[in-house]
């Protein structure tokens, strides 16, 4: 044996050890220590060494089965098929790799695959046994032959059939993935949080931890959610079940939860439209998914492909990039925000999570810090999903080593002025103001923003650059700057200068709502600048509101009352609004913008892209027809109105019977007078 083998055997026996281990931890006790990406690589690096030396796959090795040994908690029951994982691909090579095996493998040439596409759930794998059409069985993938008997705690899910309709076969078995929505994930962890218990760190393990609870009105309590995707074993097995969607089609008959997203797609480009389309829907699901499955389509070619050892050959998961990975946190640092708000940044060794390199993350505010027990050197745990700033989500304690505590300054780093921190409240400020160089800058980029008074051309950098030089102390300044002047900048041309002028006084003429909202009023967003407007009217009226006065109108409450009426208490804000009106700001009444009451007392919901609006005229026509744009579905919801490539908003609104137009059915709707 050469000393090469010998090191590859060690290392598989390792990885073996190691996996087992974490197969233990996520399948069985719901306490993960390793990352999914984690997991995945080291699976990856003992299937290569268990390929180029096959002599070294044991029988226990986590690539020749799936999960873990049953708890001894629930009985024990044998699969009638074994429920099989699948092959992971992450790459579009990879995907590659999968069509062209199948391709040969079904001898076609070059001829495309239809392939069936569905969400990949970050769930719990159940199998469901009907007999006579009722629910008499339900168990948890365990090892992949032997699981665990949970059909109380199934019973109480309550988008799982007890009955099946009639005329079904005599037996049935689904196939399924449990999940727990991110709204119940969500409200459950505010339940533990304030009865002092345990705190879920995602969906996937608040899921499994509660179909293990051996008390199943616990699980009752959880809102545990069913997808099904599988028809494993049908006795009378009807010839109509000749590809995988009439699987899903069947499905749907018998009363299951199915993916809106899923359907047939053919070859390698199918295959990527579909994942992009699936990606960029992701963060608006009411639940988590890590992937997209893509199973041969039709049943006679998935009989043909056959299986290996662990995972049929006809299917495989396109898995997203890791939304979440370890990195060490070098430094924590402190920005300054609009409104004074102080917040941690850690400082992280460069890492790339679900696609991008991360340097930095929020850590939000010291109590958040102390919660999470975060010190400077730990190895913690960064997540970014969506869109969504990176945030570091806990410590890996157990290789802590060299660490220190962070401490919040006492005084501003930007201008050296006091920081303090509220009663009451989480965040520190710096008190400062407008004297503090960072919030000047920080309110000037909210002035010219897009929803603000939206001057094209100025963006952080210029902000900065006007500041630096004192060419700008304020949001009033902008009405005084010169081409002349600002051609003097670096990197700035006179034509660049000019139109930047011209974008600054074409902005001279506004909304009231929008004007209050460029303000920078502590807790006044877009939505609330829109309220006040069309309840005070005029600007006059506003500032001269009192407490009692704003809590009257919509959405406002005390907090947001007070931060108005401090604003308009100050001198120094009431005589910048009165210079910004001398050099010429002005809005009209917006009564007059408004079109028509016909959609008076209607709420509107939004959903994917417009070929002739944006989301924001969209958004404007129905508001000038006296109409409401909310966030969420709910049966409070009119109207939701669908663009391209709608997101879960569909479903839900479906599932509530909510009414829903397409764009130009919209458009009709605008041009109807009643």
């Amino acid at each position: 044996m050469n000393d090469e083998y010998l090191i590859l055997r060690k290392r598989a026996s390792e990885l073996r050890s190691l996996l087992n281990r974490a197969n233990r931890e996520y399948y069985i006790l719901d306490e993960p220590t390793l990352l999914d990406s984690e997991y995945d690589q080291l699976f990856r690096d003992l299937i290569k060494i268990e390929q180029e030396y096959p002599e070294l796959c044991t029988e226990d090795s986590p690539t020749q089965r799936v999960g873990s040994d049953i708890l001894e908690s629930f009985p024990s029951v044998a699969h009638t098929s074994p429920m099989r994982s699948l092959s992971n691909a992450i790459d579009a090579s990879e995907i590659k790799q999968f069509d062209k095996r199948t391709r040969d493998s079904l001898k076609i040439g070059e001829a495309e695959v239809a392939y069936f596409a569905e969400p990949k759930f970050d769930g719990l794998a159940i199998s469901l046994r009907y007999v006579d059409g009722v629910l008499m069985q339900a168990a948890t993938r365990g090892d992949g032959n032997t699981g665990e008997q949970v059909t109380e705690n199934i019973r109480t899910v309550r988008t799982i059939p007890l009955v099946l309709p009639q005329n079904t076969p005599n037996i049935v078995e689904v196939r399924g993935e449990v999940v727990m929505m991110k709204r119940d994930f969500d409200n459950l962890n505010k339940r533990q949080a304030e009865a002092g218990e345990k705190i879920f760190a995602n969906p996937r393990n608040a899921a499994a931890g509660s179909l293990r609870q051996l008390d199943s009105k616990i699980t009752a309590t959880r809102k545990l959610s069913f997808f099904a995707y599988g028809l494993e074993y049908v006795s009378e097995l009807s010839e109509s079940f000749r590809s995988q969607l009439d699987i899903a089609n069947t499905l749907k008959e018998y009363g299951f939860t199915t993916s809106s997203l899923s359907g047939v797609v053919k070859g390698l480009d199918g295959i990527q439209d579909f994942f992009d389309h699936v990606g960029a829907v992701r963060s608006d699901l009411d639940y988590e998914i890590d992937g997209v499955v893509y199973k041969v389509n039709t049943l006679e070619d998935q009989r043909k492909l056959g299986y290996v050892a662990r995972a049929p050959r006809y299917a495989i998961a396109y898995k997203f990039p890791p939304q979440e990975e370890v990195t060490q946190l070098l430094d924590i640092e402190v920005q300054v925000g609009r409104t004074g708000a102080i917040t941690p940044v850690a400082r992280l060794e460069p890492v790339r999570v679900g696609g991008v390199v991360v340097t930095n993350a929020t850590l939000h505010n010291q109590d958040e810090i102390a919660r999470k027990e975060i010190k400077i050197g730990d190895y913690v745990v960064v997540r970014r999903a969506g869109d969504v700033i990176p945030e570091v989500v806990r410590p890996m304690l157990d290789r802590r080593e060299s660490v220190r505590e962070f401490t919040m300054p006492n005084s501003c780093p930007e201008c050296g002025g006091d920081i303090v921190k509220e009663l009451g409240e989480s965040v520190h400020r710096c008190i400062a103001g407008m004297k503090c160089r960072a919030q000047r800058a920080q309110s000037i980029w909210h002035f010219c923003s897009r929803k603000a008074m939206n001057i094209d051309g100025i963006g952080e950098k210029l902000i900065d650059q006007l500041v630096e030089s004192k060419f700008v102390e304020s949001f009033v300044d902008l009405y005084r700057l010169e081409a002349e002047k600002l051609s003097t900048l670096e990197r700035m041309g006179k034509k660049s200068a000019n139109n930047i002028c011209e974008a600054i006084s074409r902005s001279r003429e506004t909304t009231l709502s929008r004007f209050i909202y460029s303000l920078g009023i502590r807790n006044v967003g877009e939505q609330t600048a829109k309220e006040l407007t069309k309840y005070f009217e005029t600007y006059e009226r506003l500032v001269v509101a009192s407490e009692e006065d704003l809590v009257s109108v919509p959405d406002i409450g005390p907090i947001v009352a007070r931060s108005i009426r401090e604003y308009f208490d100050d001198p120094d804000h009431v005589d910048a609004i009165k210079n910004l009106i001398e050099m010429g700001v002005t809005w009209g009444n917006e009564r007059t913008v408004q079109k028509s009451k016909t959609l008076a007392e209607k709420n509107f919901v939004l959903t994917g892209t417009f070929k002739n609006f944006s989301r924001d005229e969209v958004r404007d026509e129905i508001e000038s027809r006296g109409g409401k744009v909310i966030g969420a579905v709910s049966k409070n919801v009119d109207y939701l109105v669908l663009g391209e490539k709608p997101g879960s908003k569909l479903r839900k609104a479906t599932d509530l019977g909510v009414k829903t137009v397409d764009e130009s059915m919209f458009i009709r709707l605008l041009e109807s007078e009643n």
